[in-house]
C-alpha cells in the first residue's frame, strides 16, 4: 500500500540517493542530431535544387524536422537542469 503523498510505492533501499541523470548524455545526443540533421537538411536541399529531384527534397525536409525535435529537446533539456 502507498505511503504518504504519492500513489505508487516507494523503492526500497538508497535507489534515489543513487540515481543519476540522464540529461546530460541526452543533451550530448540531442546536440550530435541537431548538427548531422542540419548539415544533411542542407545538403540535400542543395542537391535538391540542383537536381530538381522531389525525393531529395523530402529527405530535406525530414532532416529539417529531425533538427527541430532535436533543438526543442535541447530547449527541454535547459529548462529541465535550471528546475
Amino acid at each position: 500500500m502507498a505511503r504518504g503523498p504519492y500513489r505508487h510505492r516507494q523503492p526500497a533501499g538508497r535507489e534515489p540517493l543513487e540515481a543519476r541523470s540522464p540529461l546530460r548524455l541526452r543533451a550530448i545526443l540531442s546536440t550530435i542530431a541537431l548538427v548531422a540533421a542540419t548539415a544533411a537538411a542542407v545538403v540535400l536541399a542543395v542537391a535538391a535544387q540542383r537536381d530538381d529531384d522531389g525525393g531529395l527534397w523530402t529527405a530535406a525536409a525530414l532532416c529539417a524536422a529531425v533538427a527541430v525535435v532535436a533543438a526543442i529537446d535541447l530547449v527541454v533539456i535547459a529548462r529541465r537542469s535550471r528546475s
